[in-house]
């Protein structure tokens, strides 16, 4: 039987100002891990409205495979607009389907056969999706090979101490970027030491299998107990870095299932986010020998 990923969370729309585009790390992860030959579910919520339907028929679309309930709120959205600078600014429309997901029979018996979920701090601020992401986790088989994957992405003021914390207890692998990492050891009082220390340190805090730190265009890190991998980020085209670490993280998952270390599976993740990158959009099909 195929292991089966899920990624949980936000579905929703970015309003750009040259149009919309589907957005929500959840599905960009999910879309990645499937392109490996892994049956991966998008878990999330949106409206009975226009918005709604469009994202659920651009899955269908994509032959992404969805759990999606639809609930009495709108769809969410995001407004983009570019300062003078051309620095985009976020707005993430609050009170939306996504902050509401419902924790359904359907979604019990998908987490009782899970083999991986990867989850986020974005879409916990309400508290009804965040019951529904901690009961998954919690009924999640609880074998060795169960993989727990806390991407944070820290947006606006959607997250806490408590919050950040309660999820690295949650999970078993932690995926942060260097900016996460300075709020994160700031606010648990730890900024004084030196980044790959402060890895070290909630690796061996909460008994992480895995930390995986990006850097952008300064490299990335994995870390595990006695072993750290680090890879310079290829240099290419960039055409926009939209959904690059969520590929990274989709590519890095499908890669550990698969059984292959985890130097292994960090060179695919990088070379995975790095096409990305040189593509529009999240969710480009990846070329064969990528794949292979």
């Amino acid at each position: 039987m195929s292991q089966l990923v899920v990624g949980m969370g936000e579905a929703l729309w970015d309003m750009l100002p040259e149009g919309r585009k589907i957005g929500g790390a959840p599905a960009n992860f999910a879309y990645h891990v499937s392109q490996f030959g892994l049956d991966s579910r998008v878990v999330s919520a949106v409206g009975d409205d226009e918005l709604g339907n469009e994202i659920l028929a651009n899955f269908a679309e994509k032959k992404l495979e969805c759990q999606i309930e639809k609930v009495p709120y709108p769809t969410g959205t995001v407004q983009v607009e570019l300062d003078e600078k051309g620095v985009p600014c976020y707005d993430i429309k609050e009170g939306v389907a996504w902050d509401n997901m419902p924790f359904t029979v359907s979604l019990l018996e998908l987490a009782k056969k899970t083999d991986a979920v990867c989850f986020g701090s974005l879409a916990q601020r309400n508290s009804v999706s965040r019951e529904t992401i901690n009961r998954f986790i919690d009924e999640m088989p609880q074998e060795e090979h169960v993989l727990k994957i806390f991407d944070i992405n820290l947006r606006q003021h959607f997250y806490s101490k408590e919050l950040i914390e309660e999820s690295i207890k949650k999970c078993n692998i932690l995926k942060i970027n260097d900016e996460e990492l300075a709020i994160v050891s700031q606010m648990f009082g730890f900024a004084d030491i030196d980044f790959k220390e402060q890895c070290k340190l909630l690796l061996t805090k909460y008994n992480l299998k895995m930390l995986i730190l990006t850097c952008g265009v300064d490299g990335s890190y994995v870390f595990a107990p006695g072993e750290m991998s680090f890879l310079e980020t290829p240099k290419v085209k960039v055409a926009d870095t939209v959904g690059a670490g969520d590929s990274f993280t989709g590519a890095f998952v499908a890669a550990i299932l698969k059984g292959l270390e985890m130097k292994e599976a960090h060179r695919l993740a990088v070379n995975v986010s790095a096409f990305v990158c040189t593509q529009n959009g999240a969710m480009p099909e990846l070329p064969a020998e990528i794949k292979e």
